[in-house]
């Protein structure tokens, strides 16, 4: 069974950053403006050479050597890379992106039928919240379990716009099929058997939420997304076309954006395949950033193990020069354990550490 995690605090309409943009007031409510520490630079400079890699889907599935390893490359200096030619149909793409601004431009009142459900992270509203003094993100999301079937809530699934639901269907097929391609490879750049992960990992868990973050008129205040890593073992990123860049990752401790390359996906390392490969891939601590004029849609996909899966790093991928960081866990309590916390960088994954180890 899917774990029951606690219920998050209710947000109400005065904490709608779409509602709060209507009403064209330049005053910042409280609850969203971060203390000093957390506040976004804006307007820093990031060298070009500091752009995450681009993996090209076409040459991986041609059988490059090349293309493996740079992928292995990207996984672990990095833990984020972009994808493309990764054959999902680009009008798919479209199609999902325009049906998503469809959402969230509905009125208040229809999209408050798909509310965030007390015990789970689906619906509309704004997740990871559990007290009255916790800061928002000025994002509002919409997110849908969608496999295995057992954890989808069908009261939920809107029924506007028009044929949403069926797209958002088609569009986890094709995103399913690149995970599970994704991962094959990944598991032949650590020279483990190409097939380890999928027969690991049974029935996967995919869930999908869109982001949308309203034009703020002080983004140096807010952060659009609080800085986490994810508990899943990849995460899909589409960036919405003509959307303000937002994404921005931590590497060597700078907050680096993530410039989106035409049509391609954006993929990074979530926990479990941090511990699966016993820290040498590490999830990265990543956060979204507001524009004052332009507007930003993300739709993220979260590809993980079943929940019945006992986890633990690979026995191939522990040696004496590599001893063991995470103990063996069962997915499902480490779901519900990061689903029951805010977002807090990489606070989460302290559940899975060895007691002893201080550092990753």
């Amino acid at each position: 069974m899917a774990p029951v995690p606690i219920s998050p605090i209710k947000v109400g309409h005065i904490d709608d950053v779409q509602e709060l943009r209507k009403a064209k007031t330049m005053a910042i409510p409280a609850r969203f403006v971060r203390n000093m520490a957390e506040r976004p630079t804006m307007g820093s400079t990031i060298p070009s050479s500091m752009d995450i890699p681009v993996i090209d889907m076409s040459n991986l599935l041609k059988g490059s050597r090349n293309e493996v390893l740079k992928l292995a490359a990207s996984c672990e200096e990095w833990g984020f890379f972009q994808v493309i030619n990764h054959e999902i149909d680009i009008s798919l793409l479209e199609r999902i992106e325009k049906l998503s601004m469809e959402f969230f431009m509905l009125p208040l009142e229809e999209k408050k039928k798909y509310p965030m459900l007390p015990g789970t992270v689906q619906g509309y509203g704004q997740a990871f919240v559990f007290s009255e003094d916790q800061k928002l993100d000025w994002c509002n999301m919409f997110a849908l379990g969608v496999e295995p079937q057992f954890i989808r809530n069908l009261k939920i699934w809107p029924t506007k716009p028009i044929k949403f639901s069926e797209t958002i269907e088609e569009y986890s097929r094709e995103i399913r099929k690149l995970c599970k391609s994704l991962l094959k490879y990944i598991a032949i750049g650590l020279c483990l058997k190409d097939g380890i992960f999928e027969e690991m990992f049974g029935v996967a868990v995919q869930a999908v939420r869109m982001n949308y973050y309203p034009p703020c008129p002080r983004p140096d205040l807010v952060l659009g997304l609080s800085p986490h890593s994810d508990g899943s073992a990849l995460t899909v990123l589409q960036q919405g076309q003509g959307s303000s860049i937002g994404l921005q990752i931590l590497k060597n401790n700078i907050w680096v954006p993530v410039q989106p390359a035409p049509n391609a996906l954006v993929i990074n390392i979530g926990d479990t395949l941090e511990v699966l490969t016993n820290g040498k891939y590490k999830s990265v601590e990543h956060r979204a950033v507001t524009h004052m004029e332009k507007d930003r849609l993300s739709i993220v996909t979260f590809y993980a193990p079943s929940y019945e899966t006992e986890l633990g790093p690979l026995p191939e991928l522990v040696d004496e020069t590599m001893p063991c960081k995470y103990r063996r866990y069962n997915h499902g309590e480490y779901s519900k354990h990061y689903i029951t916390n805010k977002l807090q960088g990489k606070k989460t994954l302290e559940f899975a550490k060895i007691q002893s180890e201080n550092s990753t």
